[in-house]
C-alpha cells in the first residue's frame, strides 16, 4: 500500500486503546485506514485527470467500547499529479492555404494541442510546439502554436503541396517530457504572377477573298501556367499590320481566340460602293376573252300573225379587251331538234354589238314552241359566247302561249 496520510488523535496515548475509523468517498474501496496507527494507504492506482480529490471523514474511538472519544473529523485527499499524460491534438490532421509569392512572417493556420495533467502543478501541461519536417518553408511559435511561411516567393507553379510534421511537447520541452505530433497539409493558393504564352510564334491562317464578315477564320491559343480565373486569356489584335480587317473573340472554356472577318479587305475600297440598280418595267399582256352580254336571259313578247321583218327586240353583247375591233359574228340556233332560223333571223350591228331580232316569216299559234338560243362569235378571234331568251305569243294584249319554260329561264343561261 502507498501511505497517502496518517491521522493521531491526542487521546491515543501509544497504549492501543484507541481504534480509527475512516468514511467517505473510497472508503474501503480506494482507501483503507490502519486502525492501530491511523495511517491511510491507497488500495489502487489513482488518476489525477480522473478525480483530482477525495473527501473523506475520521474518527478515533475506545478499541473496547467503541465510543468516539472525539468529533469525527472531515479532510481532503488530493492526488498529486505525475506527468502521466502527453500532449494530445483532436482535430488532426490538418490542412491550411496560403498565398504563393507570400512574404516570410505570412500568417498560414494555428494549431493547438491540449494536455490532461494539472497545469497549475509543475510543468507536466506546459507544452511547446516545434517543426520536426517542413523546414525552411514554415516556421511555428513555440507558445501559441501559429505556422507563418519562413521562406519568402514560394512558387505554386514550383510546388504547390507541402507537408509540415508539427510536435507537441510537455514539460516544456525538457528532456523527459511526452511529446505527440500531428500533419498539416499546406497548399500554394494561385496568384496571378505569370503572363500567357502562345503555343508557338506564327500562326498560319487562311481566309477565301469571298468570306463574309463575320465568318471564322481560324483559332490560335496561347496558355498560361495560373489557375482559375487568373489562367483566363483575353486576346485582341494589336492596332496595325492589317488588324482593323479582323477581329478576335476569346473563349474562356477552351482558352482559344476565334480570329473573324471584320470588314472588306480596305484595298478595294476606293473602287465602291459595291452596289448598282436597274429599272424593271412589267406589261399585262392582252387575253382574248369572249364577248359578254348585258343580261342573261331575256323575255321577249310578238303577237301571233306578225308581218316578216319586224322587230321583236334586241340584245347586247360588250367585248372588254381594249384591242378588239368589235365586229361580231351572229347566229340564232334552235334549242330543239329544228333550225329557229326558219322564223328568225338577227341583225348585226357594228361596234355596238346590238342585235336586233326580226320576225322571218309570219308567227304560226302551232310554232308555238320555241325556246331562242343567240351564240354571239367575233370573227377576228374566233371566240364566242351564247345568250337565252323566250319569246311568248300574244293575241291582242294577253299572252296565250309561254314558248320558254322554268328550264329554260334557270338552267344553262348565261
Amino acid at each position: 500500500f502507498n501511505t497517502t496520510s496518517d491521522l493521531h488523535s491526542d487521546m491515543d496515548h501509544g497504549d492501543s486503546e484507541v481504534k480509527y475509523t475512516l468514511s467517505g468517498e473510497g472508503a474501503g474501496s480506494i482507501f483503507t485506514i490502519d486502525q492501530i496507527t491511523g495511517d491511510i494507504h491507497a488500495l489502487v492506482g489513482l488518476d489525477r485527470s480522473e478525480k483530482a480529490f477525495y473527501t473523506l471523514k475520521a474518527q478515533a474511538v475506545d478499541i473496547h467500547t467503541g465510543l468516539a472519544l472525539e468529533p469525527e473529523s472531515q479532510f481532503i485527499i488530493k492526488v498529486q499529479d505525475i506527468n502521466d499524460n502527453e500532449p494530445r491534438f483532436l482535430d488532426g490532421p490538418y490542412s491550411a492555404s496560403v498565398p504563393e509569392m507570400s512574404p516570410t512572417g505570412t500568417f498560414v493556420t494555428q494549431v493547438t494541442a491540449t494536455d490532461a495533467d494539472d497545469p497549475t502543478y509543475g510543468s507536466s501541461a506546459r507544452i511547446v510546439y516545434s517543426i520536426v519536417q517542413g523546414q525552411p518553408y514554415f516556421s511555428v511559435d513555440a507558445k501559441t502554436g501559429v505556422i507563418r511561411t519562413a521562406l519568402a516567393n514560394m512558387d505554386r507553379e514550383v510546388k504547390q503541396q507541402y507537408q509540415v510534421l508539427l510536435q507537441a511537447k510537455d514539460m516544456g520541452g525538457q528532456l523527459g517530457g511526452l511529446a505527440s505530433t500531428t500533419t498539416i497539409n499546406i497548399s500554394l493558393s494561385d496568384v496571378n504572377d505569370n503572363p500567357p504564352r502562345f503555343t508557338k510564334g506564327v500562326f498560319h491562317l487562311h481566309v477565301p477573298e469571298s468570306a463574309a464578315k463575320g465568318s471564322s477564320v481560324g483559332r490560335i491559343q496561347a496558355y498560361d501556367q495560373d489557375t482559375g480565373s487568373n489562367a483566363w486569356v483575353d486576346y485582341a489584335i494589336i492596332p496595325g499590320d492589317d488588324g482593323d480587317a479582323f477581329d478576335v473573340v476569346s473563349h474562356q472554356q477552351s482558352q482559344e481566340g476565334v480570329i473573324l472577318v471584320k470588314k472588306v479587305d480596305s484595298r478595294f475600297l476606293h473602287l465602291g460602293p459595291f452596289k448598282d440598280s436597274v429599272t424593271v418595267k412589267v406589261s399585262v399582256v392582252d387575253v382574248d376573252e369572249p364577248p359578254v352580254f348585258t343580261r342573261a336571259s331575256y323575255v321577249m313578247d310578238v303577237y301571233e300573225d306578225s308581218p316578216p321583218g319586224i322587230i321583236i327586240g334586241s340584245v347586247t353583247a360588250q367585248d372588254l379587251d381594249p384591242s378588239s375591233s368589235g365586229r361580231v359574228d351572229d347566229s340564232a340556233e334552235r334549242y330543239g331538234p329544228k333550225l329557229i332560223s326558219q322564223y328568225f333571223f338577227l341583225k348585226m350591228v357594228i361596234y355596238d354589238i346590238n342585235l336586233d331580232i326580226f320576225n322571218s316569216i309570219k308567227c304560226q299559234k302551232d310554232k308555238s314552241r320555241l325556246n331562242l338560243l343567240i351564240n354571239v362569235t367575233f370573227i377576228n378571234k374566233q371566240l364566242n359566247n351564247m345568250c337565252h331568251f323566250c319569246l311568248f305569243l300574244l293575241q291582242g294584249t294577253a299572252r296565250v302561249s309561254e314558248f320558254c319554260s322554268g328550264a329554260c329561264l334557270g338552267e344553262g343561261l348565261g
